[in-house]
């Protein structure tokens, strides 16, 4: 077993997706996990949404067989799939894709997409549909959740993810927004207390049609790093 292929890609991936693409030498980033049982380096660009950070890639290597590979969600069999990447070239022309897919531009019109700042000085990756983007990430003046000014067509009931006994149940419904087309997946936390009074806390994601093959890959690829919800600790 070794990581030394995985050491030599990692020191020099950089500078190839640098030369090769200006707009990913803007705003692109990587990060390397060495530690994992298959190490992996992961690329994004910083947003202001969320932890800051959207992945667009993850690139592994397995150090028994001492070669690259990427993951993927066939559809058709409902499977993850591997595809093999033999040299830095592969690796290169295979993360490249990824980052013009998740831009959603033809190499021709990325120029659309650009670095900007906020108050604090903090880059981050912004479109010049800003009054779009801002549509979503903003709260309104009362502090209520933006979502209550969108029209969803809820194309499902809620489906309980889990529960436990009639402390907690936990489901999920799935919608489009009627105005722009997006999917919505909406969660509800219920925790009934010792007082019997009912809590609820509710959570909505929206996003693309072009970014739900990307988030059902990163998911299928990375079950194994995820643990069984403990019911005991609930208690």
């Amino acid at each position: 077993m070794s990581l030394e292929w995985f050491d030599r890609v990692s020191g020099e991936l950089q500078d190839h997706l640098e030369s090769i693409c200006d707009k990913y030498d803007q705003v692109g980033h990587m990060s390397i996990d060495r530690g994992a049982k298959h190490p992996r380096i992961e690329f994004f660009v910083d947003t202001r949404e969320d932890d800051g950070r959207d992945y667009f890639c993850t690139l592994f290597y397995d150090p028994n067989n001492e070669e690259f590979y990427v993951e993927s969600f066939d559809f058709e069999f409902e499977q993850t799939s591997r595809t093999l990447l033999s040299d830095i070239e592969d690796i290169v022309d295979a993360v490249h894709e990824s980052f013009h897919e998740y831009m959603n531009e033809d190499d021709d019109d990325i120029e659309e997409f650009y670095v900007t700042e906020d108050d604090d000085g903090e880059e981050y990756l912004l479109s010049d549909d800003d009054e779009f983007e801002e549509y979503y990430a903003s709260e309104d003046d009362t502090g209520n959740d933006i979502m209550e000014e969108i029209d969803v067509e809820w194309t499902t009931p809620e489906v309980t993810a889990y529960e436990h006994e009639d402390e907690v149940t936990v489901t999920y419904q799935f919608g489009i927004v009627e105005e722009t087309g997006d999917g919505v997946l909406r969660r509800v936390n219920r925790v009934r207390t010792i007082d019997e009074e009912l809590i609820e806390d509710e959570t909505n994601f929206i996003f693309s049609k072009e970014e739900a093959s990307t988030i059902i890959t990163m998911i299928a690829s990375n079950m194994d790093y995820l643990s069984e919800l403990n019911f005991d600790q609930l208690d």
